[in-house]
């Protein structure tokens, strides 16, 4: 993608996300199940905005997350992660968006691709808490904004309203 690991992300302006985020809540509803709409939502997203350098939703299984779709070049070798391991674990832990500006400056990290910069993990919620998670990398160093995160955390929410809760599930 980006060659220059100094380089940072093109902006993309507010009505893009506007226009994708109403395509994507129509998605979310016209899918046939959860999964199928975990599918369509990475495939959209991983084509709407080139930032988004690899798009995957992970579900939540007992005490872990596991990976349920993706987008991007190829899929991650880290398919299950522990809930409370790296970031996405974190996340999963806490209900709370992870924006990471700069992974090499996280600890916790846990590199999927060498050319991840930044990521951001938005909890998808819901009857009982956390069902799943949004996890996007970006090959540039403060690759997500705020309306990243506002958009994110409106299609986690939908797909919230779709998923059973973990004990269903």
């Amino acid at each position: 993608m980006n060659e220059d690991p100094s380089a940072t992300r093109p902006r993309v302006s507010k009505s893009t996300y506007e226009v994708v985020q109403d395509e994507l809540l129509g998605t979310i509803k016209r899918a046939p199940d959860l999964a199928e709409a975990y599918q369509r939502v990475c495939d959209e997203l991983y084509v709407a905005f080139e930032h988004y350098s690899w798009v995957g939703v992970y579900r939540v299984d007992g005490d872990d997350l596991v990976l349920s779709a993706w987008s991007g070049p190829e899929e991650t070798e880290h398919t299950r992660i522990g809930i409370g391991e790296g970031i996405c674990g974190l996340a999963a832990a806490t209900g709370e968006t992870e924006l990471v500006a700069d992974v090499a400056e996280r600890p916790e990290f846990i590199a999927c691709f060498p050319s991840t910069k930044s990521e951001i993990v938005v909890p998808i919620n819901g009857l009982d808490g956390v069902v799943g998670e949004i996890d996007i990398d970006c090959d540039w160093l403060d690759g997500f904004s705020e309306i990243d995160r506002e958009f994110l955390e409106v299609i986690a929410a939908a797909l919230g309203t779709k998923a059973p809760s973990p004990t269903e599930a």
